[in-house]
C-alpha cells in the first residue's frame, strides 16, 4: 500500500472513530456483552484487539474497568494514547499483532474483537491467542465477515462474499496494488469469510461455548410478534440460517469453559 493510501486510511479512522455512529456501535456491543449472565461481576480486565484509535477502550474505561488495547497500526495507537490522556484515562495501548498479543496467559476477563478477523491471514493464530489470554469463564466477543450474506462493505463489488475463492484472491491482489479503492484503501483488506457454524466449530475446539447474534437479542421491551419471531429464529435451524443470510456480518459470543 503506498504512502498516500496509508495516509488516507489513517485520516478515515481518525475521523470515523469520533462519530456518534462509532460510539453507538461500540455501546451496542457493550450492551450485548453485559446482557450475558456469564460476564464476571465487578471490575473487569478488558482487552480491545484491533483497537484502532481507542474509542471502544475509552467507553469501557469510562465504566470503571481496567482496559488494554492493541493494534498493528502505530499511528492509530499514538492517536489512541493522546485521546486517552486528554480524557484523563489510564489505558494501556500496545503496537502488536493479533497473532502475538502482549498480555499474559489468563490475564483478561473480556476480549473484544470487532471487525478484525477477516483482515488477518493467520486468523486461527488470532483466536488461539484470544483463548490464551482469557481466564476460564472469560468472554470473547467477535464480529466479522459473513460468507452467507450477499451484502457486504469490504469490497466495492456486488455479491462479493459469494465469489469463489480464486476470484476473491484476484481482487485482494488488486486492492493491495493497483486498485486500492476496491477495498476503501484499507491497509489490510478482507481476506477471510466465515459462516457462524464454521467459526463456532473452531472456537468450540479451543474450549468455548458459543452463542450467535440471535441468542444475544434482548427480548424484554419488544412486542409480542417480535418476541415470537426471535424465538422462532432461535429454535428452528432453517429460519436461523436464513436469518444469517440476511445479516451482512456475523456475531459470536464465546464463553471460555472452566477447567
Amino acid at each position: 500500500m503506498d504512502s498516500n493510501a496509508s495516509a488516507q486510511f489513517y485520516r478515515y479512522y481518525e475521523q470515523e472513530s469520533m462519530t456518534d455512529e462509532a460510539w453507538q456501535r461500540f455501546d451496542s456491543i457493550r450492551a450485548a456483552v453485559q446482557r450475558s449472565t456469564a460476564l464476571p461481576a465487578g471490575v473487569l480486565d478488558v482487552a480491545d484487539i484491533g483497537c484502532g484509535a481507542g474509542t471502544q477502550c475509552r467507553l469501557w474505561a469510562g465504566l470503571g474497568h481496567r482496559v488494554s488495547g492493541a493494534d498493528i497500526n502505530a499511528e492509530l495507537i499514538a492517536l489512541a494514547r493522546q485521546r486517552a490522556t486528554a480524557a484523563g484515562m489510564e489505558i494501556g495501548f500496545d503496537v502488536a499483532s493479533a497473532t502475538q498479543l502482549p498480555w499474559a496467559d489468563g490475564s483478561q476477563d473480556l476480549c473484544l474483537v470487532p471487525e478484525l478477523l477477516e483482515h488477518v491471514a493467520d486468523w486461527r493464530g488470532c483466536i488461539r491467542e484470544m483463548a490464551r489470554v482469557l481466564r476460564p469463564g472469560g468472554l470473547l466477543y467477535l464480529s466479522t465477515s459473513n460468507c452467507l450474506c450477499p451484502v457486504q462493505q469490504e469490497f466495492d463489488l456486488p455479491l462479493y462474499s459469494w465469489y469463489p475463492a480464486r476470484l476473491k484472491r484476484h481482487y485482494e491482489r488488486l486492492a493491495c496494488t493497483s486498485r486500492p479503492e476496491l477495498a476503501g484503501h484499507a491497509a489490510f483488506p478482507a481476506l477471510n469469510w466465515f459462516s457462524y457454524r464454521s467459526l463456532g466449530r473452531e472456537l468450540e475446539q479451543l474450549g468455548f461455548e458459543c452463542r450467535d447474534r440471535f441468542d444475544l437479542i434482548e427480548l424484554e421491551g419488544r412486542g409480542r410478534l417480535a418476541r415470537l419471531a426471535i424465538t422462532a429464529l432461535r429454535r428452528l435451524p432453517p429460519l436461523r440460517f436464513f436469518g444469517h443470510m440476511a445479516t451482512p456480518y456475523l456475531v459470536l459470543l464465546g464463553v471460555k469453559r472452566r477447567a
